[in-house]
């Protein structure tokens, strides 16, 4: 037994020994403050197949973003009204830590959900702002086919 006891440490393992002596202890993880934001943007992206609400401060840094396929619902009941004001109802409920009371919307897309989430978003007691649309329209569109030669 002796013998084992007394067995020659490698260099790696003293160096590796030594660093880890040496070394500061481990630091600890701070968790991400959550910052205080009353004032915000509701971007709601309304699609022909889904609704997408983001909900971020007044610069644009998204503080909470949520989608129909994310709460649950598949194929063609993604892009329905219904879908859109609990998808709203779920993005307010992860916001709630960040004390927001008033957004300002911008609405892009053509989908079905763009009204029904401006609903949600005033019934689930948020004071809106100003509505903007920016869905974006060609000025003058795609260049046309060419015409057929019969």
């Amino acid at each position: 037994m002796k013998a084992e006891e007394k067995k020659p440490v490698s260099e790696e393992t003293k160096a590796s020994t030594e660093a880890a002596e040496t070394s500061a202890p481990a630091r600890k993880r701070r968790s991400k403050k959550k910052r205080l934001v009353t004032r915000g943007q509701a971007h709601i992206l309304a699609t022909y197949n889904n609704t997408i609400i983001t909900l971020t401060d007044q610069t644009g840094n998204v503080l909470v973003n949520c989608s129909a396929g994310q709460v649950g619902f598949k194929g063609p009941k993604k892009s329905t009204p219904y879908a859109a004001g609990i998808v709203v109802r779920t993005a307010l409920e992860k916001v709630r830590d960040y004390g927001l009371k008033e957004v300002e919307v911008l609405i892009k897309g053509v989908g079905v959900g763009r009204e029904a989430a401006i609903r949600a978003l005033y019934a689930n007691g948020l004071n809106l702002v100003s509505i903007r649309d920016i869905t974006p329209s060609p000025h003058n569109g795609c260049r046309p086919p060419r015409p057929r030669r019969v």
